[in-house]
């Protein structure tokens, strides 16, 4: 048997600290196979894009796929049942029968809501709620006990304190002959730009503008999007031990290292190992990180030896309490003497004959 691994950390850009991924998927779960991939994945993959999407590590965009009718055809059975506004936003009928069950024009209303429900979020500064809501539909609306419908949506909508005045009028009205912003814009995203190529099949993950081809799980999708950062500005999410493999644990990754003040130049990322000279409690050390790092101060004009640092913590720790309240004694007597000293050419104090002759005003 041949075994072979898919390793990303080469093949996604990363240019910055922050990925920036898409997710075209669909309402409809009555697909099969792929729809219950699809739902699996979200429940799954929830955790983790909430976690990076409120610290800022990425910027999520929900997509969805529609179709339009010719225009010869917009008056058939077909495009009645299965699009909106007139034939320009179509969805396959979700049991390919058209005789039963829900229609196509179902799912794209569905799809048209959640998009209008993360447009909502994202407006509120709260984006990564788009999960709960399309996690909870999956649970809560199926289409096989009959509440796929805008009911069951709403009664979400208003748990996760959503404005549903403001999703409704995102909406629309889906039998008017007008177009619909929300839907035309995501037309018109499916068309590729740049290197990321079209998008023609669900569900399509894009991280920072490439397609991404691999299986849609949280682990493989979370490696993914992991080396989607720049170098060293992972989140701790992407240097778990499911994810990555601590090279500083063998050998100190080749890089130097004091073993008396366990201080190390080795600092795990997502792509490996880096082998740079530390800052340790304000101290900045100073090297090539593989075979010498030298501490100096912080401004780096005179150098400190470690044993004068470790000498002075452990006098101050023995000094203790008391001799803490005679330095405070000490510097507030000091200070005191030093005020009174400035104070005393601008002004008279209680204790000094005023002096005659010109004086300043302060």
């Amino acid at each position: 048997m041949v075994n072979m691994k898919l390793d990303w950390t080469e093949s996604v850009p990363h240019p910055d600290e922050r990925v920036e991924y898409e997710l075209w998927t669909n309402s409809n779960d009555q697909c099969g196979t792929k729809c219950d991939t699809q739902i699996e994945f979200l429940k799954n993959f929830k955790g983790a894009a909430q976690i990076l999407e409120k610290g800022g590590h990425t910027q999520f965009t929900p997509h969805y796929i529609t179709w339009y009718c010719p225009e010869a055809f917009t008056l058939s059975k077909q495009c009645k049942s299965q699009c909106i506004n007139h034939g320009r936003y179509c969805a396959p009928d979700p049991e390919q029968d058209f005789t039963k069950g829900y229609d196509g024009k179902d799912v794209v209303v569905q799809n048209l809501r959640q998009a209008c429900v993360y447009r909502v979020l994202n407006e509120t500064g709260k984006p990564w709620v788009w999960w709960d809501y399309v996690t909870d539909f999956a649970i809560r609306c199926p289409m096989k006990d009959k509440k796929y419908t805008k009911e069951c949506a709403d009664e979400i909508i208003k748990s996760l304190d959503i404005d549903l005045k403001k999703v409704d009028k995102c909406i629309g009205d889906p039998e008017a002959d007008v177009e619909n912003p929300i839907l035309k814009a995501e037309q018109e995203s499916q068309v590729g730009k740049g290197s990321r190529g079209d998008v023609t099949i669900l569900p399509t993950l894009v991280v920072n503008n490439r397609q991404y081809r691999g299986k849609l799980e949280k682990g493989a999708v979370l490696k993914a999007m992991c080396s989607g950062f720049q170098e060293s500005t992972e989140p701790a999410i992407c240097l778990t031990e499911d994810l990555n493999t601590n090279e500083c644990l063998e050998n100190n990754g080749g890089c130097w290292q004091d073993k008396a003040s366990n201080i190390t130049a080795c600092r795990d990322t997502y792509r490996g190992r880096l082998c740079e000279c530390p800052t340790v409690q304000g101290v900045k050390f100073a090297g090539d990180g593989y075979t010498h790092c030298k501490g100096s101060s912080k401004v780096g004009t005179t150098k400190l030896s470690w044993s004068f640092l470790w000498v002075l913590i452990i006098g101050v720790g023995v000094a203790g309490l008391a001799g803490y309240a005679v330095y405070k004694y000490r510097i507030r007597t000091y200070m005191d003497a030093e005020i009174r000293g400035i104070m005393a050419q601008y002004m008279p104090l209680e204790s000094q004959p005023t002096p005659s002759g010109p004086h300043m005003d302060i």
